[in-house]
């Protein structure tokens, strides 16, 4: 079964890059003549996707622009710029929405991708915070005017809008005032917002952490999807949101904003195969082999800035909460399994009710209502809130195996331990729980390793696991798919070890499988 699994992985890598990929290189451009035709999927004019599939970041200004403006159209929202630029690659969607300053990037990486329509709209952007945080708003405000001032923002801007001059600079928090967590999104990539050599970097980054510097506090950088933002705030997960957020009227009714510190529009982007003015008839082709193609992405992906070490600190992150769910999930199944089979009926309809609640709330939602709502005043690391909520998720699974598996065992085995002088616990512990272990481990596997799969999501809560890893990773090289087979490799490989360790346990309390493993053995002698 793992040969065939690992089997899959290289068939897929095969049909992705292609044993003689060839990849057409656009050597000029040619703006079509009136009148010459066009198909109906053809993208000529912004008028032309009224009725397209519209790709968009969800929460953002785009969103809300793209209803109103396109109510015939279908609009698809993508929670990272990675997610939306690989669907607009792969063809999902027609059309995507970006902000010209991250656009700048992507278009230096994929020469596929061209501007349909350039600056469709603009907005100011704005440093997030708490509408109760009016103190270290005004602080920001005169901090920036300062900056204005002496001419530390020009440098800024210069280095990371205008020249391309990815660097952090040095800069020294004393945290004698304390902390100040700013709300980032690395997803977006530099110049705003990054991640490069295990370290956070960024226009936005170097803004919040020179203003950390100026008030004295130490600089800490959550990393959330940019639709958790708002809610990270109003709950006072983060002392302030720095994303190139743009300053709305409808944002204002919720947090307060910041003096603008930089202005952005919004472009319309499309593959230039769908766009007329790019068409150039001069086509150049590039046979690249495969072997070539994966070298490539693995070094780009896995190798250049370190990249690997992301990786690594995901799979630790994602190894330590499914682990530490697992022993909460089972202790919380067994005591809710023991409340089940109780004689008492309120006993019994508690743990029906717990066992219903958590089984039909999605794992997801389940996360954001303990780490907005249950924990919204309390300073707790997300990495505690994810072990809990999936602890909790994975406790009423568990009590209903252990349930059954005991109803299984044949009710006379337990009258026939009391009879043999046992008390009702001797007879549980030593006659009907090494039989239900058996019974339950099968299933019990099975939902462990779900689990691992589930822990997926903890990047809505700031958690850097291994998936986030991939899409900070996609976020730098805009490469749609080795960093996501990478993270599956990674994902496989620990599943196939979680059911190789669980399978020799089986074995264990098996004593039928256990003479019949150690036979095998004494007949290869």
């Amino acid at each position: 079964m793992k040969h065939r699994s690992f089997l899959l992985i290289l068939i897929v890598l095969l049909s992705l890059c292609g044993c003689n990929k060839k990849e057409k290189q656009i050597t000029g451009i040619k703006i079509p003549e009136k009148g010459e035709g066009t198909s109906s999927a053809k993208l000529t004019f912004v008028k032309d996707i009224t009725d397209k599939r519209i790709g968009v970041m969800l929460g953002t200004v785009h969103d809300n622009y793209a209803r109103k403006n396109y109510p015939d159209a279908e609009i698809l929202q993508y929670h990272t710029v990675p997610d939306m630029i690989m669907a607009l690659m792969s063809e999902k969607v027609d059309v995507a929405i970006i902000g010209n300053v991250t656009l700048k990037e992507i278009l230096k990486r994929n020469d596929k991708i061209g501007i349909l329509e350039n600056n469709i709209y603009s907005n100011p952007l704005g440093i997030g915070f708490n509408k109760e945080n009016t103190v270290l708003k005004n602080q920001f405000n005169v901090f920036l005017n300062e900056i204005k001032t002496n001419g530390i923002y020009d440098d800024l801007v210069n280095r990371w809008m205008n020249n391309s001059i990815y660097k952090m600079p040095q800069i020294e928090t004393t945290g004698k005032n304390g902390t100040l967590t700013v709300g980032v999104v690395s997803s977006l990539g530099v110049p705003f917002s990054g991640i490069e050599n295990g370290k956070n970097t960024g226009f936005d980054i170097e803004l919040s952490k020179r203003f950390a510097a100026y008030i004295g506090k130490e600089f800490e950088p959550v990393d959330l999807v940019f639709s958790s933002m708002l809610a990270s705030l109003k709950t006072n997960k983060i002392d302030m949101a720095a994303c190139s957020m743009m300053i709305t009227e409808e944002r204002q009714k919720q947090i307060s904003f910041s003096d603008p510190y930089y202005s952005a529009y919004a472009c319309i982007i499309a593959l230039k195969k769908n766009m007329p003015a790019f068409n150039t008839g001069e086509e150049k082709q590039v046979n690249k082999s495969i072997l070539k193609t994966i070298s490539e992405s693995f070094y780009n992906n896995i190798i250049l800035e370190n990249r690997y070490l992301l990786i690594i600190d995901g799979l630790k992150l994602t190894i330590l909460i499914s682990f530490f769910s697992a022993i909460v999930g089972t202790i919380i199944g067994g005591i809710v399994c023991s409340l089940r089979m109780s004689r008492r009926k309120i006993l019994s309809v508690t743990a029906r009710f717990y066992i219903t609640i958590l089984r039909g709330t999605p794992v997801l939602v389940l996360l954001m209502i303990i780490y907005y709502v249950v924990f919204a005043s309390v300073n707790i690391s997300p990495v505690f809130v994810s072990v809990f909520a999936f602890g909790l998720n994975f406790g009423a699974y568990v009590s209903e195996m252990f349930r059954t598996s005991i109803e299984s065992i044949d009710k006379g085995q337990k009258e026939a331990g009391i009879a043999g002088g046992f008390t009702k616990i001797q007879t549980f512990i030593h006659i009907i729980l090494p039989q239900a272990i058996h019974h339950v481990l099968p299933v019990y596997k099975g939902e462990f390793i779900s689990l691992v799969k589930m822990t997926s999501i903890v990047g809505y809560i700031a958690v850097q696991d291994l998936t986030k890893a991939s899409d900070i990773i996609r976020s730098r090289t805009f490469d749609a798919f080795f960093p996501l087979l990478v993270a599956a490799v990674f994902y496989l490989i620990l599943a196939w070890l979680l059911t190789w360790a669980l399978d020799r346990l089986e074995v264990s309390v098996d004593p039928k499988r256990r003479h019949l493993t150690k036979a095998k053995e004494v007949s290869k002698r």
